[in-house]
């Protein structure tokens, strides 16, 4: 157990989630549950008492106006009833399959799914449905209650023909000996009180059954330490910086090493804020602030882990995940995304739709073409930045997103993580594709257009003048009839790349794809020209090695104007937003830019004349491909 799952005076908190199909009695089941744990407020009680002192129990919990005048559960609402143990959380999730998006919201926290089964109807699609949705979401605990009991006359045999029929549901889906219990929840049989009208039966009520629960979990331990940091604060001016956030598993206390993720950098807790100054331990789920002896560049959405971690998080680019589909708009393979993965958001693209579940028979299609509305499929999505994932089945805040449409900002999925993969960009070799050489030898190609291939790639800090002398370059190589083409990093934006930002991840990615562009490009015969800030040496890198890897000239200009000037020149006002802080991550402001160590050229266009700049990036063209393969055989 961890100290958030316990209420005042050592009492335990159990969350459970209420489902069924609709009709099966679930707000009456509630109301039940509330008025014999006496639980309602007089006023509220007497507000729903008729003429003959009988309680409407379904009002108690339908709390929207549509659901009263409807007579169906829409929307996931929240009640809270207590015994002397136990304080409860209830998640009263909607029957109609219409909502079935709202049964995996409300159940993705709950120790204890409760199935409502009517006893005239038996097990349904529904009922079907959302026990495969508990079990996907790995709720330990599931109970059956046979609802309406008193409407096939406490009928036992009735009874045992629903109980066999859930115990091989349970075992079709792997969910170890589910309890079910006949109930009358109108008239109060087998909820909190026992029936003497089911003889018959001698296990426990559901009352019951909820108190034995078993919620103990081994103590926290600090090697499975996960923080994702919200905020970062400086409490007062002469104070160091506190990174605050909520644990989602694991715990710290001042001493511990911990290590930042994704960066990898390691420091000591100095100090520890919980609110409580009587706590010197932090157990998740508690809110902290934490002080560190080293002032590191930590950020939204950096998790701290354990410096003596066993299992670390997995620094993700793919996730193979199950994925319930809210929206009205199919999801389909290709589709972007915005991700929100604990405090970080990324963009995602879906790679894959692997299967859907059949809600009739809880077996799962293979490739379907699409997720329909309220449709539940393993999908694998891709992603433009690092996510620090765990699988959900490990922790469930580190193994679970929520999926947004960029456009309209509204939630249109969630999904829980099964795998987490790390996918260096650049770096992974494909096993599923070939690749297929041209038909045409490069040598042949280069012959017959007169022009050997080469790229050209400029690096400096926003407004040093890349774009001024990239434009140059491309006019006087294609006015001396040769082959050239520009590659403006916000022109890339608009197309190619349209599906990053500008987190140091998505800036690897826009990078990556450039890189194989300009390496095509020259392969082609073309001089290509990639105009991009391109801060980090790494990514460069990689630029470089995929043009001469395929045997094809690189050529790095580092455009060098210091930031002074660049901020002068500020042509599209970011340096004035960042100075006035509406802009964070501005490469050369609050952002790192790594000179290049062995560029071919260098230049500051402070005072200098584009046009005698551009003689020199011809003639260094030149040299290279007089290097590269002769156009004679």
């Amino acid at each position: 157990m961890t100290a958030h799952d316990y209420a005042d005076h050592g009492r335990q908190l159990l969350r459970l989630a209420t489902a069924g199909s609709v009709d099966d009695g679930k707000s009456t089941l509630i109301g039940r549950l509330l008025v014999d744990t006496d639980s309602v407020p007089v006023d509220q009680l007497d507000q729903v008492t008729n003429n003959l002192g009988l309680p409407d129990l379904a009002a108690l919990s339908d709390g929207l106006r549509a659901e009263r005048e409807q007579g169906i559960t829409i929307d996931v609402a929240y009640r809270f009833f207590s015994t002397p143990t136990r304080s409860y959380i209830l998640a009263d999730t909607p029957g109609h399959e219409h909502y079935t998006r709202n049964m995996f919201t409300g159940a993705s926290n709950a120790h204890v799914a409760v199935l409502l089964v009517d006893a005239r109807a038996g097990v349904l699609r529904q009922t079907r449905r959302h026990a495969r949705i508990a079990q996907l979401l790995g709720v330990r605990h599931v109970v059956a209650a046979v609802n309406k009991i008193d409407l096939v006359d406490y009928d036992e045999a009735r009874f045992r023909e629903i109980d066999a029929e859930i115990a091989r549901l349970g075992e079709r889906l792997g969910i170890a000996s589910p309890v079910v219990i006949p109930t009358a929840a109108l008239a109060g049989d087998n909820i909190v009180h026992r029936s003497a009208r089911t003889p018959w039966y001698d296990g426990p009520t559901l009352l019951e059954y909820l108190e034995s629960v078993d919620l103990s979990a081994p103590d926290p331990d600090p090697q499975d330490l996960r923080l994702p940091v919200q905020w970062v604060s400086r409490p007062t001016e002469k104070a160091r910086r506190r990174y605050t956030g909520r644990l989602s598993e694991g715990s710290l206390t001042v001493g511990d090493t911990v290590t930042v993720l994704p960066s990898g950098q390691r420091s000591t807790v100095t100090a520890l804020d919980t609110l409580d100054d009587r706590r010197v331990t932090a157990v998740a789920p508690l809110s902290v602030s934490v002080e560190l002896a080293d002032e590191l560049d930590i950020s939204r959405g950096d998790v701290l882990v354990s410096g003596e971690a066993a299992a670390a998080p997995t620094l993700a680019r793919e996730l193979e995940a199950t994925v319930c589909w809210f929206a009205g708009t199919p999801l389909r393979a290709g589709d972007r995304l915005a991700l929100k993965h604990a405090t970080s958001t990324t963009r995602a693209t879906v790679q894959e739709i692997s299967s859907k579940l059949d809600p009739d028979t809880t077996d799962r299609v293979a490739y379907p073409s699409e997720l329909g509305l309220n449709d539940l499929g393993t999908v694998t999505i891709r992603t433009s930045s690092v996510v620090i994932a765990d699988r959900y089945d490990q922790n469930r805040t580190g193994g679970s997103f929520i999926l947004i449409d960029e456009n309209s900002n509204e939630t249109v999925g969630a999904g829980t993580i099964s795998v987490a993969r790390a996918i260096t960009p650049g770096e992974r070799v494909r096993t599923d594709v070939k690749w297929h050489p041209s038909s045409l030898a490069r040598v042949h190609r280069w012959n017959s257009i007169g022009q050997r291939g080469v790229t050209v790639w400029l690096t400096g800090l926003p407004a040093s003048g890349k774009s001024t002398l990239a434009v140059a370059l491309e006019r006087a190589l294609v006015e001396s009839g040769r082959a050239a083409y520009l590659l403006d990093g916000d022109n890339v934006r608009f197309g190619l790349s349209d599906d990053l930002g500008f987190s140091p991840g998505d800036r690897a990615e826009n990078i990556r794809r450039v890189g194989h562009l300009t390496r095509l490009f020259a392969d082609a015969g073309v001089v290509a020209i990639a105009s991009l800030v391109s801060p980090l040496e790494s990514d460069r890198a990689i630029a470089r090695e995929l043009n001469e890897a395929a045997g094809l000239a690189f050529i790095e200009i580092h455009v060098s104007t210091p930031v002074a000037e660049c901020a002068r020149r500020d042509p599209k006002g970011l340096y004035a937003r960042a100075r006035a802080g509406r802009l964070t991550g501005l490469t050369g402001w609050d952002a790192p830019y790594e000179v290049p160590a062995n560029p071919d050229l260098v230049f500051d266009t402070t005072d200098a004349d584009v046009e005698r700049l551009v003689p020199q990036i011809l003639t260094a063209i030149e040299e290279a491909q007089a290097d590269t393969a002769p156009l004679t055989v």
